[in-house]
């Protein structure tokens, strides 16, 4: 096999939650693009009708599905059918997630156990749905979108951070109990994305000036911009192709290296 041809997905079945629109789109557009077959779901028949609009515009046949990703006997019962109408699922990103930016003290236990929920609980429902077809087999991906928040903290995202991080260690877990049966667990972790979501935090000023966010963002990003979504693109097909066979329990963080950097010197 060719290098190029290794990072081809051609055959395989790609299932990304949560991704009608955003980051998840994206991935899945990617996907399609190297000849990959789209499922995804969301919690709602109007966003996933609207999911699918999206990707005809974008000439790409995907196949949705209503499902609340927290709730184990749904998740079964669409991995059900995407197994009889579509086939056995070759790639799983975990990707629906939610944020609640609220101070900690101020933040209700109840509001807490719902961010862990979608975003821990959820990846670990689904990931065990799919995971004894990949056995059958023979080979799978699963990759979970991590965060910066799996290695650092910040102020009103207790939650959130906890739930990122704990998604770092069952993305290595995986990899640990699964890795034998040709299973390969990663988790691509975004730094901050432009995205419709973002775009408040991007506006200009009615001085003129940037939002503070902006200026802060731009300042920690030694590539001093704002990451698309997709730049998530290649390093996803990569977690999902055949390239990445001897990659796993990694997390890839797509971050314009905020990371790596400790910020500028005060003047």
């Amino acid at each position: 096999m060719s290098v190029l041809n290794s990072f081809s997905l051609e055959g395989k079945i790609a299932l990304v939650t949560g991704a009608s629109y955003g980051i998840g789109f994206a991935i899945a557009s990617s996907y399609a693009d190297a000849g990959a077959t789209i499922v995804f779901n969301d919690i709602k028949q109007e966003l996933v009708d609207k999911g699918v609009e999206a990707y005809k515009e974008a000439g790409i046949t995907a196949h949705g599905y209503v499902c609340d990703v927290t709730n184990e006997d749904q998740v079964n019962e669409m991995v059900a059918k995407i197994e009889a109408e579509v086939g056995v699922i070759d790639i799983l990103v975990n990707n629906a997630g939610i944020i609640k930016r609220i101070p900690m003290c101020d933040m209700s236990a109840a509001d807490f156990r719902q961010v862990i929920d979608v975003d821990l609980n959820a990846p670990f429902i689904v990931s065990k749905a799919v995971i004894p077809s990949m056995i059958k087999k023979g080979h799978g991906k699963i990759i979970n979108i991590c965060s910066m928040m799996s290695e650092l903290g910040r102020e009103t995202v207790s939650a959130y951070a906890a739930a990122k991080g704990g998604l770092k260690m069952l993305t290595k877990n995986i990899c640990s109990e699964y890795g034998e049966f040709n299973i390969q667990c990663n988790g691509i972790g975004p730094g901050y994305i432009a995205t419709p979501q973002t775009a408040p935090l991007r506006e200009v000023q009615p001085d003129g000036s940037k939002h503070p966010f902006d200026q802060f963002i731009l300042a920690k990003t030694p590539a001093n911009r704002w990451g698309e979504a997709e730049d998530l693109a290649a390093p996803a097909v990569f977690l999902a192709s055949d390239a990445s066979n001897f990659v796993n329990g990694h997390i890839l963080y797509v971050d314009g290296g905020i990371l790596a950097y400790i910020g500028k010197q005060p003047q």
